[in-house]
């Protein structure tokens, strides 16, 4: 069975320039992914026609699918449905079917509907229409030359309804699909380089139909293991096995064997053993927090955060030593063992972790640069304290001491296992 290639052309001046963050791509690859169709390419064009005429043209050379998004609002710098007009030789005609779902969607929030609006139920006279039921603009089908082209809203939400529930079940229907999957697990504590030494022999025995991708960020590592091949059975077994050997080979920085972060990760841990967490942030301001909380589920384990960024809320909300901060400074190992102490403290929970360190870009100096972090982590019965130095931006820092943090609570918890 051969291979059903995709590519995404994603349109809009605002993505161009960086005004907007493409995030659909991701959810469109991820999905074509699950049912085994390959995302061969992404390409971004700007709101003009000569643009998205050129882009159709040379993606469906290599394509058996294109998805575009974008440019189906009621604005004129909508372009993409003229646009499709002049590839696919086709007129505007109004889908009765349509208008009455935009109707209806104006009429529910009882707002006048405007004839701009109303050209939102316009579309091709050749494409199939695909309904839209998260918004006012469809999206459209069309099939020229054995390839399909799929045109949807560039709004994320109403994208990933008709992703959902119209492109992926009219694809498995119409195409004869091979089997994927994939097995992932997250490292922590040793760099990309140092793994792939570890795995040079067993990547290397991989068959064909398996591939192993590295996939780094935040100081951590996904392994992951993709299996392509026609017969789907066969290669869950076979996938399994192999996945059980790269565990073996890397158990020592494994974090989890699924494809999960580290605060599910943690989240996970402690609801397993009955425990609570809470935090004291300075330099990640509440960061840690968010990571966790953006975690349905968490409030289970996770009782809160004081972000304490300044030195009188350390001292007056963390019980943070005057002479402390005097002595030692905000950045310092003393300052963060008192910091976890104290959220123990204040919010009754088993464990804590504490922040404070120097993001950049200015506030460093000779003895503490910009980048010099300390984390805490802490029980009832003892902290542990750890400096880094970082060197990168703000907020990559920031994101930096998050994932370590959780990653040194998370350690800590091993350790006491082992005594």
């Amino acid at each position: 069975m051969r291979s059903i290639n995709a590519s995404i052309i994603t349109i809009g001046d605002e993505l161009l320039i960086g005004q907007t963050i493409d995030t659909n791509s991701a959810f469109i690859g991820q999905s074509l992914n699950k049912i085994g169709i390959w995302l061969k390419r992404r390409v971004a064009v700007g709101d003009v026609k000569d643009e998205i005429l050129n882009a159709l043209q040379e993606q469906s050379k290599n394509n058996d699918i294109i998805i575009i998004t974008g440019g189906l609002g009621p604005t004129a710098d909508d372009i993409t449905k003229p646009a499709l007009c002049e590839y696919f030789n086709s007129s505007l005609i109004v889908d009765e079917n349509v208008l009455q779902h935009v109707t209806n969607i104006f009429a529910r929030f009882n707002r006048p509907m405007i004839e701009r609006n109303a050209k939102q139920a316009e579309v091709p006279d050749n494409c199939l229409v695909l309904h839209n039921e998260r918004g006012t603009a469809p999206g459209m089908w069309f099939e020229k030359d054995d390839v399909i082209y799929i045109s949807l809203p560039g709004v994320p939400h109403e994208m990933k309804g008709l992703i959902e529930h119209q492109v992926i079940p009219r694809l498995l229907q119409k195409l004869e699909l091979p089997a994927v999957s994939h097995r992932t697990l997250l490292t922590a504590g040793q760099g990309e380089s140092v793994i792939a030494d570890k795995l040079t022999t067993f990547e290397a025995a991989l068959p064909s139909h398996i591939k192993l991708a590295y996939l780094p960020a935040y100081g951590m590592v996904r392994l992951r293991l993709t299996g392509r091949t026609n017969d789907a059975s066969t290669l869950e077994i076979e996938l399994g096995e192999y996945f059980d050997q790269l565990k073996g080979l890397v158990n020592e920085w494994m974090v989890a064997d699924k494809d999960i972060s580290i605060a599910e990760a943690i989240i996970q841990l402690f609801k397993t053993k009955g425990k609570t967490l809470a935090t004291a942030e300075s330099c990640t301001g509440g960061y840690i927090a968010h990571l966790i909380t953006s975690i349905a589920g968490s409030s289970a384990i996770y009782n809160g955060s004081i972000v304490s960024y300044a030195n009188s809320a350390k001292e007056n909300l963390l019980g943070v030593e005057p002479s402390t901060l005097q002595e030692f400074g905000a950045v310092s190992e003393e300052t963060v063992q008192q910091m976890a102490q104290g959220v123990l403290k204040a919010m009754s929970t088993d464990y804590a972790i504490a922040t404070s360190g120097i993001m950049g870009p200015d506030g460093g100096s000779p003895e503490k640069p910009v980048g010099t972090v300390w984390i805490a982590v802490a029980n009832k019965e003892r902290t542990k304290a750890i400096k880094l130095h970082f060197r990168f931006d703000r907020q990559r820092n920031i994101e930096l001491t998050a994932h370590t943090a959780l990653n040194l609570l998370r350690l800590f918890i091993l350790e006491e296992e082992k005594e």
